[in-house]
């Protein structure tokens, strides 16, 4: 657009390439006319914006409800994402100290390992020292040891636990004092110790953790979780195994159990613990093998399986095959110190054993018979 000579009052314009000048019988086109610069760019605006959604429909013909679905999928997920995630946290927020414990060291299935202690075992150099230095020693153990959970019976326990272990728990008693020492055999503290552990293993049941219990005095030489049975519901080791995994005259030994967290086995602990109170003075094992028969439990149909010690060895019993087995358990061996040595000679075994990296014909533990009798 090309302006003509004249003054701005009567200037013309040549628009379209017609010349308009001033005293012609020709339309004119004044500045402030219906096509004037103010309503051209007006004009230009509203044909840019006509163009630009056109071309915008165009590009959305296959999907025309395209840019309101996409909106509403963004809304939608942003929603999904918040309530997922307050969804997890609220699951994942721990009711107690217990469960807190347990949910930090839980495998993927939710099963934990646990072992209880009391001052005396957890004193330097004694049995829990020994107990985490065979995860080390293990083949395939020491990634287990991570989801062990030391349940301490007294707060002298508790405060070497945290010294040592990332999973400890303090269990509130009044009656500490009584479970710190060294509770030998049958005595009433060990007694007390037994039933107090029961009860928390009931309580992890409830929780809905499946869980191995391992005593302190047994070392973990390879993962046992290969040898385990896979449909049963409760697998215990033996001080004499006779050959059959099913058979409920095996001679049991409650130190080591697996246990899967399910009815069965919740109300087989409840009636446990419960039968306890009909059998005073018994431990566990005792009652275990008083009940094991009951219509009670027969009717539960608790799956029950019993482990051979040749993977699951123990003093009473040693694993005649070193190439196979799986935890060694200082059973059959009274005294806390007795353990602790006879401990001390089997884990040196077994690192002699590793340091030769080859199979052996014939197995020797030097472990003297019935050690402490």
């Amino acid at each position: 657009m090309e302006s003509t000579k004249g003054d701005s009052s009567t200037s013309g314009y040549k628009f379209a390439g017609v010349s308009i000048d001033e005293g012609k019988s020709k339309p004119v086109i004044s500045t402030d006319g219906l096509f004037g610069r103010r309503d051209m760019i007006k004009v230009v605006l509203l044909v840019t914006t006509v163009t630009l959604s056109c071309l915008l429909f165009y590009k959305s013909a296959n999907n025309p409800l395209n840019m309101v679905s996409l909106w509403k999928t963004d809304c939608y997920s942003s929603k999904t994402i918040n309530e997922t995630s307050l969804e997890t946290v609220q699951k994942r927020e721990p009711v107690s100290e217990l469960e807190r414990v347990l949910m930090n060291a839980a495998m993927e299935d939710n099963t934990v390992i646990i072992t209880a202690l009391n001052e005396a075992w957890v004193k330097p150099n004694s049995t829990f020292d020994m107990f985490r230095e065979s995860f080390k020693a293990g083949i395939g153990t020491e990634i287990l040891l991570k989801h062990v959970i030391a349940v301490c019976l007294d707060k002298h326990a508790y405060d070497r636990c945290i010294e040592v272990h990332p999973h400890c728990y303090l269990i509130n008693a009044t009656d500490s004092d009584q479970l710190s020492g060294p509770n030998r055999f049958m005595t009433p503290g060990y007694l007390k110790l037994i039933w107090r552990r029961m009860d928390l293993l009931k309580e992890v049941l409830g929780l809905g953790y499946n869980f191995i219990f391992t005593d302190a005095d047994i070392l973990w030489l390879r993962d046992p979780f290969p040898r385990f049975f896979r449909d049963a519901d409760f697998q215990i080791t033996c001080d004499d195994y006779n050959g059959k995994p099913s058979d409920k005259n095996n001679h049991v030994n409650s130190g080591f159990t697996y246990v899967k967290a399910n009815n069965r086995t919740l109300s087989f602990y409840k009636f446990w613990i419960r039968s306890s109170r009909k059998f005073p003075g018994k431990h566990d094992q005792d009652v275990f093998n008083l009940i094991k028969n009951k219509q009670f439990v027969l009717k539960l149909g608790i799956n029950i399986r019993f482990l051979d010690t040749v993977y699951f060895g123990g003093f009473c019993q040693p694993s005649r095959d070193i190439n196979v087995v799986n935890t060694m358990h200082a059973n059959c061996c009274i005294g806390l110190d007795n353990k602790v040595n006879n401990l001390k000679a089997a884990l040196e075994d077994w690192k002699r054993y590793v340091s030769l990296n080859t199979t052996v014909s014939e197995t020797k533990w030097n472990i003297p018979p019935k050690c402490g009798y």
